[in-house]
């Protein structure tokens, strides 16, 4: 497996590798220190299974790295490792894209479940956010029903479900038993039928689609 650690602090990177070691036998670790470094890191590593980015880092204000990473690499996992544990940041976080969002203050025990949850293609979210935020994974596959005047297939949908849920493009893969190749032809077509351009933007349309009675 292939990480990608970006923090522009070098004791917290190698406090984190150290955590990483434990999460699979042979982990690969690419380092990153800014957001500019990021970028270059994943164009030079196209094979990437995971980003693990610190929000505040040079390079871009607020969630604008965030968002940016996630609208030129939306295959790559990202998620958010912060020290801020405000509920602020980490709605804004996975608003912007991210898969999941660790507080640096959390145990190793917890980081890694965290990690296994978002690899095997479910979002992991801090405990604490309440009912102001809309878990994603949440939606029932009842209310999809609403997504069949979109012109969408059955496989489409299946697509959709999962793609709402978080999911990266080999995590659907794997569960539908398709070629990402295929994965990433159904979402073009979803992309098409909602008239969107990003991953955010078609798990937005396809909640509001999905509770249209």
């Amino acid at each position: 497996m292939k990480t990608l650690l970006a923090d522009d602090h070098p004791l917290m990177r190698e406090g984190v590798r150290q955590v990483l070691s434990q999460l699979e036998p042979l982990v690969e670790i690419v380092d990153a220190h800014d957001y500019p470094s990021l970028f270059a890191q994943t164009v030079l590593h196209a094979d990437l299974d995971l980003a693990l980015v610190d929000l505040n880092m040079p390079g871009f204000v607020g969630m604008q790295g965030i968002t940016q990473y996630r609208h030129r690499f939306p295959d790559i996992p990202l998620v958010v490792l912060s020290a801020s544990e405000s509920p602020h940041d980490i709605r804004g976080a996975l608003e912007a894209g991210a898969l999941g969002y660790i507080p640096k203050a959390t145990s190793t025990a917890a980081m890694l479940a965290a990690l296994r949850q978002v690899l095997a293609g479910n979002p992991f979210i801090p405990a604490g956010l309440g009912d102001s935020y809309v878990d994603l994974h949440t939606l029932a596959p009842a209310g999809f029903v609403g997504l069949q005047h979109c012109g969408l297939t059955a496989r489409q949908l299946e697509v959709a479900r999962l793609l709402a849920q978080g999911c990266a493009n080999k995590a659907i893969a794997g569960m539908l038993a398709m070629s990402e190749g295929t994965v990433k032809v159904h979402i073009a077509a979803i992309f098409r039928a909602f008239g969107v351009t990003n991953r955010t933007e078609a798990v937005l349309a396809i909640q509001r689609q999905a509770h249209v009675p």
